[in-house]
């Protein structure tokens, strides 16, 4: 017992360092997780600050935010654990209905990437519009609601966009027939207009919406006050 005594501490002395170190901070960009009120919560959920956002993907004012806050959200608030972020839809048109069924396609864990895909080629995929006949355009207004809104992905080339991310068309289809998101998403948008929310982007901020607050710089601010 006494030789135990005299060699434990001396195991311990020469440990490698590593041994004893604490665990590694978690990556919290890589936490996804459906809320109950059907968006997408990133980052801790036990994070001091909370931010829901509601996004079109249709929407400019969108796409510039994601552009401004991609990597300054990301890396200095979410990944340390300090922010959470929770994506909601207020859906505006049907290209931005086909463009969120798409983006919610699968499982959480492949949301994020496919949110930032959307905004950050969303002066691509957009442009193609002008060029759009008018029998193009009425097949997104008749017929069955799943035939509709895969014209939409076709014409818009969002196909083209989301394959490249590990999709195949038949499992962008399956999404874009899937009554119950089509009915989460309407019910998104029912819930920010309930809130006050008018256009986008829109945020609130633990709770609370936030009045003339479209960019990352603004945003930014109130957050750090609240840290």
């Amino acid at each position: 017992m006494a030789l135990l005594r005299w060699l434990v501490p001396l195991v311990l002395a020469f440990a490698p360092a590593a041994a004893w170190a604490r665990p590694p901070h978690p990556n919290w960009t890589a936490a996804v997780a459906v809320t109950p009120a059907g968006g997408h919560l990133i980052g801790n959920p036990a994070a001091k600050v909370k931010v829901i956002e509601y996004i079109s993907y249709t929407c400019p004012h969108c796409a510039r935010f994601q552009q401004q806050s991609e990597a300054p959200l990301r890396l200095g608030y979410i990944q340390p654990g300090t922010v959470s972020v929770e994506v909601r839809h207020l859906v505006r048109d049907p290209i931005d209905m086909t463009a969120a069924m798409l983006t919610n396609c699968g499982d959480p864990s492949r949301f994020a990437g496919n949110h930032s895909a959307l905004l950050l080629g969303q002066n691509r995929w957009m442009a193609a519009e002008e060029g759009f006949s008018d029998a193009q355009r009425a097949r997104w207004d008749s017929g069955p609601m799943p035939a509709r809104l895969r014209a939409i992905a076709n014409d818009f080339g969002l196909y083209a966009l989301l394959e490249p991310r590990g999709y195949t068309r038949a499992q962008l289809d399956r999404c874009l027939a899937d009554g119950a998101m089509l009915k989460r998403l309407a019910t998104q948008r029912t819930e920010a207009i309930r809130l006050g929310v008018e256009g986008t982007p829109a945020f609130l901020l633990d709770g609370a919406l936030l009045a003339g607050t479209y960019d990352w710089q603004s945003l930014e601010a109130q957050i750090k006050a609240r840290l």
